[in-house]
């Protein structure tokens, strides 16, 4: 019998440090620690998330080995976020990961972040099914909306992305319009299953088939609360639920009418959804709908693997280390990165 392969992932590409312990496709724990100390800035401050970094490292890494219940001694490789992402968050991951590749004399692997997103549907778990090639992936998070071809592991091509905001920061802008706290985009899903989504009618942009765009969103609703609240200074707060509902509802509808063009362009039916942005509830409903109406094959992944988590790094090195494809120790981390990279 083949000796299990065990690989430590590592994730640090902005304000959560995580380490995760995989055995072949199982994750054998995943660990997380978030930093609190952005949300009274309203956003992550790139100086302080490296710093918690630091401290964060060495007991989340020790953790989850301990978790996982095996000595640093088995490891088979280290497999770390290169990028994309904050760079001085990024350098804390990429100088421990080396450090203890070199000390453990073993295979260092760099993954790519959204990469790593969208093959954290092929983590083994009992109740998940895993997308069969080729597939479409939209990928929705705070730093990325882009809808992409998976023809295998690491064949992939972006077909259409944001010409300006991302979709996790229109949620987060929208929250803070409304004077939710940070990050606001969880807020806004809460509120709207509360509310109604066609109490009020936001535009939606025109731009190409695939592409997206969401800063002229943003504008228009930041216009429309200013307007109403010169009528009523009260509006948000007597209609917080509609308002959210409407939002999440005009977002959702958006990300589902590229989808659909996405289907309609390349006769391909099995449909992912990957980043922090697929936590959404309306995103999940919408897409178990389509799978119904469409004949779409969905693939959803589980609440742990859709925001930053080292789970995702691991199952990414699991695969590269499986085609030998290991990184130089002079490897160096890029804050800028295409998921094609």
């Amino acid at each position: 019998m083949d000796k299990p392969v065990y690989i430590l992932g590592i994730e640090s590409s902005c304000d959560d440090t995580s380490a995760s312990v995989i055995c072949d496709a199982k994750v054998l724990s995943n660990v997380v620690a978030n930093q609190e100390v952005h949300s009274k800035y309203g956003g992550v401050v790139p100086e302080l998330a490296s710093r918690a970094h630091q401290q964060n490292i060495v007991p989340v890494v020790q953790q989850a080995l301990e978790q996982a219940n095996i000595s640093k001694d088995q490891l088979s490789a280290i497999a770390f976020t290169k990028g994309p992402g904050l760079m001085g968050s990024l350098l804390v991951g990429t100088s421990f990961a080396k450090s203890l590749a070199l000390g453990l004399q073993i295979p260092l692997i760099d993954v790519n972040h959204m990469q790593g997103h969208i093959l954290a549907h092929f983590i083994d778990e009992a109740d998940c099914k895993i997308p069969t090639f080729p597939f479409i992936c939209l990928t929705i998070s705070g730093g990325h909306t882009q809808i992409v071809k998976v023809s295998n592991h690491f064949e992939m091509e972006i077909l259409g992305e944001t010409i300006d905001d991302a979709v996790g920061e229109a949620f987060d802008k929208s929250a803070k319009i409304l004077g939710l706290p940070y990050p606001g985009g969880p807020l806004i899903d809460k509120h709207a299953k509360l509310g109604n989504p066609k109490a009020y009618k936001f535009t939606k942009p025109k731009v190409g088939d695939l592409d997206f765009s969401f800063s002229g969103l943003k504008t228009g609703i930041l216009y429309f609360i200013q307007k109403q609240e010169r009528i009523n200074p009260n509006f948000i707060a007597e209609n917080l639920n509609d308002i959210c509902a409407s939002i999440q509802g005009t977002i959702v509808e958006i990300l589902m009418d590229k989808l659909k063009n996405a289907v309609k362009q390349t006769g391909i039916k099995n449909i992912a959804i990957a980043g922090g942005v697929s936590a959404n509830s309306e995103i999940r409903s919408r897409l178990l709908l389509a799978e119904k109406h469409f004949g779409w094959n969905t693939y959803i992944p589980k609440f742990e693997y859709t925001t930053d988590n080292a789970a995702m790094i691991a199952i990414t090195g699991y695969l590269k280390y499986l085609n030998n494809d290991y990184a130089d120790i002079s490897v160096t981390a890029k804050a800028r990165l295409k998921v094609t990279e």
